[in-house]
């Protein structure tokens, strides 16, 4: 034991954390135009859940919700007989009422009438649990790959789309500002929309 000493390490131990690329490296757009949503939406019609998974579509399109945003969904924010809809906002959001068109209120409406166990959320698993997250996402991709989209879907994809739809539909700059509940303007995917038409 004698004969040991220390040593100065010759390695660098120092860590260095893992840097991600922008999402503009791994996909060559951040948006769905009109004609790939129905094509996802029709996607998902023909899955098991198939009702439920293209109503939950179409209402995060409709309404540039979150992946979050969608999941929490609960039946208290949805006034059927108005057409109504109550939307909570993460990340600092503005709150906001949305009216409801009418595919979307029918599709509701039988959603509601089918839910086979009373929830709070609108949108639940086969064990009735809330919709998470990463299974939205899932949902997602999948009807992607379904419908044969050249890219991997994923669901922020569907808020873009929305922003991407309403601009070119030319609503203008605070209104939608308004109606995707951002409290700053300075929103790239929107900035981007209002300089054009869809390609």
């Amino acid at each position: 034991m004698a004969q040991l000493k220390l040593v100065t390490p010759t390695l660098d131990t120092e860590r260095t954390t893992p840097t991600r690329l922008p999402n503009a490296a791994y996909r060559s757009r951040e948006y769905l135009t009109p004609s790939e949503m129905d094509a996802i939406m029709d996607a998902a019609r023909k899955m098991r859940h198939g009702h439920r998974d293209s109503t939950m579509l179409l209402v995060a399109y409709r309404h540039g919700f979150r992946a979050s945003e969608a999941c929490d969904l609960r039946w208290d924010q949805i006034d059927l007989e108005q057409a109504r809809l109550h939307v909570r906002r993460v990340k600092r959001g503005m709150a906001s009422v949305h009216p409801i068109q009418g595919d979307e209120l029918r599709a509701l409406r039988r959603l509601k009438r089918e839910s086979a166990a009373h929830s709070d959320f609108v949108f639940v698993s086969e064990r009735k649990a809330p919709f998470s997250t990463a299974g939205f996402a899932r949902l997602v991709e999948r009807a992607g790959k379904e419908a044969e989209l050249p890219f991997k879907a994923h669901p922020h994809m569907l808020r873009h789309a929305a922003g991407y739809k309403l601009a070119n539909d030319g609503v203008d700059t605070r209104a939608l500002q308004h109606y995707l509940g951002h409290c700053n303007i300075q929103y790239g995917p929107l900035q981007r929309a209002q300089r054009g038409p869809l390609q």
